[in-house]
């Protein structure tokens, strides 16, 4: 199918064709028809399957046929909810993108940094408005944000928000936008919560699915590692050893375990930069920078800081430290494998996270294949035989990474037939509750 398929409008198609798009993904061909009807829409999907584009898309096409049948003044028109300020952001530049030829006007909005520049363009006139949580009610609070006029709303990555405790928030919000209005809810994973709060805000909603939920994409080669919790370091710059791996998006539990991990990689010579809560927002835009422009090989984040990073042709992912919440592996490994391309996963456990690892194994409903060939192995004692059951051996080698599949980062890497369509920011730092 090619977006011409679609029923798209001519602006939007000429600005598709600007960016090199021809074929929609999976989860746009569904959901932009569905969109286009004025449904309401509940997205499962995986991040890097090209939502954003699936409901900005549509958002500014009936924005655009509105406009020409109503010639009225510049009021919010789309609201989009977004957990993290990285990601709105590319959410921003996403609807400047797709509606670069429709005259639409479109805002982002979140803390970390002043009002002043936000509220003089809220005041000049805005169609579409992407937005934190907390920055929003902030000026809706003020006054410098009226909500009278919203027809759509999109709350997007809604389990993150829930696990960053911004759900109140949203709530609050909702109650601002008017009944009458559509209403796209989209989610990587949908636990009780997630769909308790779908149903209290979506009518009779479309359902799109394009991943069995809390799935790993089949593009992502994932690898287990057991070692001591103090072998880490070394086992990870060993890796890092291996030339082929291009950028390695390296994620840590903690603030002071990313600073900890990037300090001891600029030892032994290796360009790292940290990205998390305790980094300014202009810190953190420059880190993304310079290791997406591979200025520096090695990112370090916090799950909060990394959430909707998009790297192209990001080789690896490392779990440092393995997340306490089976549903964040899930986000974290698919940093990496986006829109058909391929992809390693790296995981580090040590004993203390044996628990976590069973939780991951029972979510993804398969065991991590296990590398037993590199040289920083947990001890006997420790590994025992109940820490390994069911797991499949992995290709011994090096560091166990470089003998598998095609040299990663290689030329020879498959490419995504629709390029870079998520419309997705460099991660997702907290947004500092009111900040």
């Amino acid at each position: 199918m090619l977006f011409q398929d679609l029923k798209l409008i001519e602006p939007i198609l000429r600005a598709l064709k600007t960016e090199g798009y021809t074929s929609p993904t999976p989860i746009q061909e569904q959901a932009i028809p569905i969109i286009l009807q004025n449904k309401d829409l509940l997205g499962c999907a995986q991040t890097g399957t090209g939502k954003t584009a699936a409901f900005a898309i549509p958002i500014l096409q009936l924005l655009y046929q509105d406009r020409l049948q109503h010639k009225e003044q510049k009021t919010i028109k789309a609201l989009i909810l977004t957990p993290t300020r990285e990601l709105a952001i590319q959410i921003d530049e996403s609807f400047a993108a797709y509606g670069r030829h429709t005259g639409l006007k479109h805002l982002v909005i979140f803390g970390g940094v002043s009002q002043n520049p936000q509220v003089d363009a809220l005041r000049r006139g805005v169609d579409i408005l992407v937005a934190t949580p907390g920055r929003l009610l902030d000026l809706m609070n003020q006054r410098f944000v009226h909500l009278d006029h919203i027809r759509m709303l999109v709350l997007d990555e809604a389990d993150r928000m829930l696990d960053m405790g911004f759900v109140h928030d949203v709530k609050k919000i909702i109650a601002k936008v008017p009944a009458k209005r559509q209403t796209l809810f989209f989610s990587a994973t949908m636990p009780n919560e997630i769909q308790q709060l779908a149903n209290t805000i979506l009518t009779k909603p479309e359902k799109v699915e394009v991943t069995p939920v809390s799935s790993t994409a089949d593009t992502i080669q994932q690898s287990l590692y057991y070692v001591e919790k103090n072998d880490k370091k070394a086992l990870l710059i060993h890796l890092l050893k291996d030339k082929n791996i291009k950028t390695a998006l390296v994620f840590t539990r903690t603030k002071h375990g990313a600073d900890k991990v990037v300090k001891d990689l600029i030892k032994v010579g290796i360009t790292a930069e940290a990205i998390h809560g305790n980094k300014s927002q202009n810190a953190r835009q420059r880190a993304l920078t310079n290791f997406k422009n591979r200025t520096t090989r090695v990112l370090i984040a916090t799950d909060i800081a990394a959430r909707g990073i998009d790297i192209d042709e990001l080789t690896h992912v490392i779990n440092y430290e393995l997340p306490n919440i089976p549903e964040t592996y899930v986000h974290r490994i698919g940093r990496t494998g986006r829109a058909g391309a391929s992809g390693i996963a790296l995981s580090f456990c040590d004993q203390e996270e044996i628990e976590f690892l069973k939780d991951i194994h029972k979510l993804i409903a398969k065991q991590i294949p296990v590398e037993e060939g590199h040289p920083y192995p947990m001890s006997i004692q420790n590994l025992t035989t109940k820490m390994v059951e069911g797991a499949k051996p992995a290709a011994k080698g090096r560091g166990g990474a470089q003998k598998r599949g095609r040299g990663f980062g290689s030329k020879d890497k498959p490419k995504s037939a629709y390029g870079n369509m998520s419309g997705r920011p460099g991660g997702g730092q907290r947004e500092a509750k009111r900040s």
